[in-house]
């Protein structure tokens, strides 16, 4: 008698837990793959509705040029270059990443090889050691930034194409550089697209 009253018992606490379960279920679901989503698109749209869309600059035309967070080829003598890139064929947002070579790798020697020797003979006059961002890729291969000391040492070749001073030309790459956020976090950073803006601004205004 004992065990044919407490079947239906259990059987109708473990209808209990199935059905705790599954609108527990539908719950999450809803709050975390939904509504949560949404409210923090909303807050950051609105807040910080640069960032949200992509941090893209835009001409004054309107049209977009490129993105604050993406880096670009930059090939003409008369702008700053970025660090080289291994996502896709190059800056490709979509195939980000690094060549992934180990330090004894030959492709990784021969190519960063390869990378100095174009520096240099695009850089003739630069002075001192190339620095190490200029001929490594980044984590990402769209690191939109390169050191103060990579865009210096670029300098005499940009200010030769665009027929500026040296120093008026360092001037405008030491106004450019952003710190360490809080003094501490990260390093001191320039960013190639706001820069080379800048360099064709300048231009433009002294025409």
């Amino acid at each position: 008698m004992a065990t044919t009253q407490q079947a239906p018992d259990a059987r109708d606490s473990t209808l209990r837990h199935v059905i705790t379960s599954v609108l527990y279920t539908i719950v999450s679901v809803v709050a975390l793959g939904f509504v949560y989503p949404l409210v923090i698109w909303g807050i950051g749209t609105v807040l910080f509705h640069h960032q949200a869309e992509g941090s893209l600059v835009v001409d004054k035309t309107g049209t977009v040029i490129g993105s604050e967070l993406v880096g670009q080829n930059w090939t003409k003598p008369q702008y700053f270059a970025g660090r080289p890139s291994a996502a896709g064929k190059g800056y490709d947002p979509t195939q980000t990443g690094g060549t992934n070579y180990g330090p004894t790798s030959k492709k990784l020697i021969d190519g960063t090889k390869s990378t100095i020797a174009a520096l240099k003979k695009a850089n003739p006059d630069a002075t001192g050691p190339i620095p190490m961002d200029l001929v490594t890729s980044s984590a990402s291969g769209i690191d939109p930034d390169i050191s103060p000391e990579g865009a210096y040492y670029q300098a005499p070749r940009v200010a030769k194409a665009r027929g500026m001073t040296l120093d008026a030309l360092r001037s405008l790459v030491a106004a450019h550089i952003t710190p360490r956020q809080l003094g501490l976090l990260g390093e001191p950073r320039v960013n190639v697209l706001e820069l080379n803006r800048a360099l064709d601004a300048q231009g433009a205004a002294t025409k």
